[in-house]
């Protein structure tokens, strides 16, 4: 035991020593340490250990996040032009999702197809046409400026191969134009073609747009645009919109109504940036092209002078209550007179209403007609581009944007660049030199003449630069194309013009701002009367020849894709036949492989005759070329309707409406398949939605008034019922509801 105790205290005593000694060498250590003279990072290394904290690190994390992103296939194509397949051989087509970089997804605007191939075959000379809606040609594109001259050269140089190739888009501007140049200049161009202007103030980036902020700074415009074309970009906007900070856009494509919160006078100190930013954008285009091997044709944009009055009008912005009272009451006694066709003195008292405030541009719009009614027509003509001058809603290109292009084009052949006044041509074929209805639709798009001038104004340029190789090869000196050989190889009839003034008058001129434009009725008026007619002349005798007229077309050119969309449109709407009309449409996917279009169509024709599952696969082919289709989402919900299936409806019907929250049909279906769920209140819920976007819609009040009669909210129905006899005083099943339900509550 003694023996144990003594171990153990001489175990403690050699511990205690060991500790000891590990304590005195480490402050023996610390003290080392602390004699090192310190030597703190100053100077270059400070500064670069910086940079590489601040900037390099960062940089290297959202490389490598980018990385990451490309590699797991997030995101969408930017490039206006992109890679497919047609009969197996590679080709060229546009980017549907190209809009997606300036426009919200669900109004993105598109391109009209096209296609071309990869390798540029020889003997092929290569035009590519910018632009926004006129030069795509709209209503219809089919009938755009780039199709008339198409048809022109190949008719005056048989052993060439003409490419024109429309990449003009709706609803942009020059910002967007130079991003699909750089795009088209990868292509191996030959020429550009450029026919913009009208949208530089409401397009993206515009003061006067609903697309994006203003901005003063054309580099801070630039970056935007090319963050955009990064993933890592795509993924912020995504994570954006999905946490609602872009709530304030805009969800429903509404025309130009969506614009009329933001009007622009003619003084507004943002305009000078416009027009600088428009002047650096073309000098951009031009450098591009030239960079690209190609040439360039800049054209002047007209608009309807004489039958466009302004869209919207402010006085001056110092004038005084006293001042507009008194302003008013002789323009008001102007009006009296003009419409009692006492021009000499309504133009007496406009006048003197300008002298008070000349700045309205309704005022000066009256002046043009007044002068016009008493034949001073040079009179007229300036006071009707003084009106065009001063509309707030700047939809129009105004002078001073043509007189850029002028300033950019002008006198630089030698670089390439080539100036067509088409303003100049407009007015030389218009009565006094003042442009109108004869060449335009509306207020900028050309009408299939005004189409037809610019084109064979554009030829005339294009014969003079193309190269001596492909001169030499003119079949003849013949006359140019006429408007009428030309309307018979791109089987323009009376069946498409009724068409294209059916929607101009339902799509245009019966929406606002066109509502709220002087002399608005006798407008409706005048085009009613065409309208009908037009359809008194589609007898049946006439509509078989006009199937001959297409027939026709496309045997001379039987790869035309526009040509049996047209004919398959026709055969469906205006001869009922829907079997001819989806062989029509297999062609087009064959010519256009990666359009979405035939396969959408070819969905609702199956469909109607019952080819359900063809159809569904059309319209997954829809869905997986565009992915926010609602109509094909609509399309889907119909088939599981029909076959039952109330669950998968109501789950097609709903992203429908998402995708399109103004798809009215969609939500009358969706409320139906929720009724039969058993769900009213939800029912209710989506009807009310759907009166949101159109208040004015029969079977949405009829609907919802029957749903509400159902939760026994009789006097809610009797409200939605008697809304919708207003609509249609004669839609009997409303009356014998609203009958019922009376009887029912009394």
């Amino acid at each position: 035991m003694l023996r144990a105790q003594k171990m153990a205290e001489s175990h403690l005593r050699i511990l205690n020593r060991a500790v000891k000694w590990f304590r005195t060498k480490g402050e023996s250590k610390q003290k080392d340490i602390e004699k090192v003279p310190r030597n703190p990072m100053t100077g270059w290394r400070l500064w670069l250990f910086r940079v590489i904290a601040v900037a390099v690190i960062p940089t290297l994390f959202f490389l490598l996040l980018e990385i990451a992103l490309r590699i797991v296939g997030y995101g969408f194509p930017v490039a206006a032009i992109i890679t497919c397949k047609v009969g197996g051989k590679d080709a060229c087509c546009d980017n549907i999702k190209f809009g997606w970089r300036f426009f919200s997804r669900n109004i993105a605007r598109e391109f009209a197809p096209f296609v071309f191939p990869a390798d540029k075959p020889d003997n092929t000379y290569r035009i590519f046409v910018i632009g926004s809606s006129a030069a795509k040609g709209d209503p219809d594109s089919a009938f755009c400026f780039g199709r008339f001259l198409r048809v022109m050269l190949r008719e005056e140089y048989p052993g060439v191969n003409f490419e024109v190739i429309n990449t003009a888009m709706p609803a942009i501007n020059s910002h967007a134009i130079l991003e699909i140049a750089k795009g088209c200049a990868r292509h191996e161009p030959d020429l550009f073609i450029g026919y913009f202007g009208n949208n530089e103030v409401t397009g993206p980036y515009g003061p006067g747009t609903i697309f994006s902020s203003f901005s003063a700074s054309l580099s801070l415009i630039r970056l935007g645009i090319a963050l955009k074309a990064t993933k890592l970009g795509q993924l912020l906007t995504d994570l954006l919109e999905f946490a609602g900070a872009q709530n304030n856009t805009t969800k429903v494509w509404g025309g130009l109504e969506m614009f009329l919160g933001k009007q622009v006078r003619a003084d507004d100190p943002r305009l000078e940036t416009v027009y600088q930013h428009f002047q650096r954008n073309l000098e951009d285009i031009n450098r591009i092209a030239r960079k690209g091997g190609a040439k360039t044709i800049l054209c002047t944009v007209g608009s309807n002078l004489k039958d466009c009055p302004p869209f919207a009008s402010l006085h001056r912005e110092d004038i005084t209550e006293t001042e507009e009272k008194k302003w008013n009451e002789i323009y008001q006694e102007g009006v009296a007179y003009e419409t009692t066709e006492k021009y000499a003195e309504a133009v007496e008292s406009y006048l003197a209403a300008a002298k008070i405030d000349d700045c309205y541009a309704d005022l000066q719009f009256r002046l043009g007609r007044c002068y016009w009614a008493m034949g001073e027509y040079d009179r007229a003509r300036e006071r009707y581009i003084r009106a065009r001058e001063l509309d707030t809603l700047r939809f129009r290109a105004d002078n001073r944007i043509n007189e850029i292009i002028h300033a950019v084009a002008g006198n630089r052949t030698v670089e390439g660049v080539y100036l067509v006044d088409a303003v100049e041509v407009f007015e030389e074929n218009s009565p006094y030199k003042t442009t109108g209805e004869d060449l335009f639709y509306e207020h900028v798009h050309l009408n299939f003449k005004g189409n037809y001038l610019l084109a064979k104004t554009i030829f005339k340029q294009v014969e003079e630069i193309l190269p001596e190789r492909i001169k030499n090869r003119r079949a003849n000196k013949s006359p140019l194309l006429t408007e009428a050989e030309c309307a018979e190889r791109l089987a323009y009839n009376d069946w498409i013009r009724y068409n294209i003034a059916f929607s101009i008058l339902t799509w245009y001129i019966k929406e606002p701002p066109f509502t709220n434009q002087l002399y608005h009725g006798e407008q409706v008026k005048q085009m009613e009367q065409k309208l009908k007619g037009l359809k008194v002349s589609l007898t049946p005798d006439a509509l078989e020849k006009l199937a001959a007229v297409y027939r026709q077309a496309i045997e001379n050119e039987p790869s035309d894709w526009w040509l049996h969309e047209r004919y398959a449109v026709f055969l469906s709407e205006g001869l009922k036949d829907d079997l001819a009309a989806v062989e029509q449409y297999r062609l087009v996917s064959e010519l256009l492989p990666h359009s979405y279009r035939p396969h959408l169509a070819l969905a609702t024709l199956l469909g109607r005759q019952g080819h359900f599952d063809e159809g569904i696969d059309h319209a997954l082919k829809t869905l997986r070329i565009k992915p926010n289709c609602a109509y094909a989402y609509h399309y889907l919900g119909s088939v599981h309707q029909e076959q039952g299936q109330i669950d998968e409806a109501i789950k097609c019907y709903s992203t429908a409406v998402r995708l399109q929250p103004d798809y009215i049909e969609a939500y009358n279906n969706l409320g139906g398949m929720l009724a039969q769920q058993g769900n009213l209140d939800k029912a209710v819920e989506t009807c009310r939605k759907g009166l949101l976007f159109a208040p004015n819609d029969l079977d949405l009040h009829y609907n919802l008034g029957f749903l509400l009669g159902k939760l026994g909210r009789t006097d809610e129905a009797i409200k939605e019922l008697r809304a919708s006899l207003q609509i249609d005083p004669n839609f009997i099943a409303t009356r014998k509801l609203l009958e019922a339900l009376a009887e029912k509550r009394d």
